[in-house]
């Protein structure tokens, strides 16, 4: 594996799970694997790109890892990977994708791929993802009226429409050679997941 493939960190306190999920990745990412969330503080460096965070893990939670790992500044791309259902409390926490167990390949291979894409954008574009990912966890979770009477909910919804019409002027000063048409499939894919 060459030392300029991307880095993928695992975290996940089930070694069967953990080793199972850096076989599927092995072929096309190096992978580093950390059976605890201490342990993942110890393995975690700027070399990471991504990490895929279980959130229950004895030693120290996927929560308390990742509020860590954005204390320090990391700029990798953080998936939870976890069977905790998501509930509003996850409007707060700074991931970027979240992933319900049990995962197949497919979704877990997809996620990091994408994730790898995210690292090449600017911190608006990773914003608008992440909020658009959690907006479509939730409405896959809870009913409109439960949407419509939280506040944190209504404080996401408006803060993606900002950071869509700021992109949306942004992406219209640039030109088709620096990508801009990858850009605007990737946000399209993301907003219909964002309608079911």
């Amino acid at each position: 594996m060459s030392a300029d493939q991307p880095l993928v960190l695992i975290v996940e306190d089930e070694p069967d799970l953990a080793d199972l999920y850096a076989t599927w990745l092995r072929d096309d990412y190096r992978v580093r694997v950390a059976y605890g969330g201490r342990e993942a503080l110890d393995n975690l460096d700027d070399e990471v790109n991504v990490v895929l965070l279980d959130r229950r893990m004895p030693d120290l939670s996927g929560d308390e890892a990742l509020a860590e790992i954005r204390n320090r500044g990391f700029e990798c791309r953080v998936a939870m990977v976890t069977a905790v259902e998501p509930d509003f409390d996850i409007i707060a926490m700074g991931f970027d994708d979240y992933l319900v167990k049990p995962v197949s390949r497919e979704s877990l291979t997809e996620t990091v791929s994408n994730l790898i894409l995210r690292n090449t954008y600017d911190t608006g574009v990773q914003e608008l993802f992440s909020l658009a990912s959690k907006k479509a966890l939730l409405e896959a979770e809870k009913d409109e009226a439960t949407l419509e009477d939280n506040e944190e909910y209504t404080t996401l919804d408006t803060r993606l429409d900002e950071l869509r019409e700021t992109l949306d002027e942004t992406l219209n000063q640039l030109d088709e050679t620096r990508g801009i048409s990858a850009v605007y499939r990737d946000i399209g894919n993301s907003a219909s997941s964002d309608e079911n």
